[in-house]
């Protein structure tokens, strides 16, 4: 799950990381007025899940109240189009009204998973307001990192260290320090997957501020996190994802491709996604059904699939060892009941009573394309979707 900008440095600034002085605005006039209590010069910053905002025209600097009215005027109600968004953009509900500052550094801070080694990683560079994936490419010298044991926290001789590598003065080092010991006790404390600020800013008068947030969380941890997860916004995710959630089809992901996938345990679906791209087609969608014995998770699932525009094959592929192969195909029986289903149709089924599942679906009449094989299956369903009117 992702924050807007003005949440992350809400969190940030309870946590003790110091951020710019500023309100979240969600119509122009609330933005005008925000922009008079900061003294009139302010940014105006579109509040969407995606970067590449300045670019796009999603950040306004301006010297009034009334010229941040009229910012906000431009980006609320409107969607926001940047290179991670796509063309279809996102909607903007909000804007952020910041003070102003001036900037004499940008410095790089962020916090991830390290996969590999199993534990936080913070990272640091001098390097601040680019995309560290490029640094990391171009000047891998420039990032410090420093792994973390969770038992034991970001100790304050691992936050020192790492402001001294930013090679800040005497007077930066200690407000360096505590945003970085604090980020890592928010990072911790919020479950979350990533925090990350970049810029870390050095301002003329001296002061360390985090002039950009980003915060994302483990969905896994929402749980025991019922207040990060009120910061929600559905309307910047993808609909599908939203509807298959709230059926609680958790394992439910939109892509790019024609053949809408169906497939029960992660690896398998996996699978199937590079199956497929050998057979010469893409997935429309990842979606691990899970270990399920209810024909009417199956009718939800179908459901979901069958209202992606972009699905012109269902492939459903299924390899039955707790969950039952009858059960599916009883779900796929009882969805054809209940709607109309577009796109052509393929069934791999095997395990647990894939004998009475191959019986259902003989005497159900629908018109299904058989496979027994993993690759037969992949193999039809590209060839149906390409097939597919």
């Amino acid at each position: 799950m992702k924050a807007h900008e003005y949440q992350a440095k809400q969190l940030m600034a309870e946590y003790g990381v110091p951020v710019p002085k500023g309100g979240v605005a969600k119509t122009p006039a609330e933005a005008k007025k925000a922009a008079a209590d900061l003294g009139g010069k302010v940014v105006v910053k579109a509040q969407v899940h995606a970067g590449g905002r300045g670019k796009a025209g999603g950040i306004k600097v301006v010297d009034s109240p009334d010229e941040a009215e009229k910012a906000a005027a431009g980006m609320l109600g409107k969607k926001l189009v940047t290179h991670q968004t796509g063309p279809e953009g996102v909607p903007i509900s909000a804007v952020l009204v910041e003070e102003a500052i001036e900037i004499d550094r940008e410095l790089y801070l962020g916090i991830v998973i390290d996969g590999v080694a199993g534990v936080p990683v913070i990272m640091a560079s001098e390097a601040g307001g680019m995309d560290i994936e490029e640094v990391a490419r171009t000047t891998p010298d420039k990032i410090l990192k420093v792994n973390v044991d969770p038992a034991l926290g970001a100790r304050g001789y691992i936050a020192r260290e790492l402001a001294y590598g930013l090679n800040l003065s005497k007077e930066q080092i200690r407000p360096a320090t505590e945003a970085i010991a604090n980020l890592y006790k928010l990072f911790q404390a919020k479950d979350c997957s990533l925090a990350e600020i970049n810029p870390l800013v050095v301002t003329k008068d001296g002061r360390v501020l985090a002039a950009d947030a980003k915060l994302n969380f483990d969905d896994n941890a929402m749980y025991r996190q019922k207040a990060v997860e009120a910061l929600r916004d559905t309307s910047q995710e993808d609909a599908l994802e939203v509807e298959a959630k709230a059926k609680g089809i958790e394992n439910y992901i939109k892509l790019d491709g024609s053949v809408g996938c169906l497939v029960n345990g992660a690896g398998l679906a996996m699978a199937v996604l590079d199956l497929l791209k050998q057979a010469g087609g893409n997935a429309a969608n990842f979606l691990d059904i899970g270990t399920i014995n209810d024909p009417e998770r199956v009718v939800q699932a179908i459901e979901i699939i069958n209202s992606d525009p972009d699905v012109k094959a269902i492939l459903i592929n299924i390899f039955g060892g707790m969950a039952r192969t009858d059960v599916i195909a009883e779900g796929l029986v009882e969805a054809h009941k209940r709607m109309t289903i577009k796109s052509p149709v393929v069934v791999r089924l095997a395990g647990t009573n894939v004998e009475k599942g191959d019986e259902i679906l003989a005497q159900s009449g629908l018109n299904l394309i058989r496979a027994h094989s993993f690759k037969e299956a992949a193999e039809k369903a590209v060839q149906a979707a390409g097939n597919s009117k």
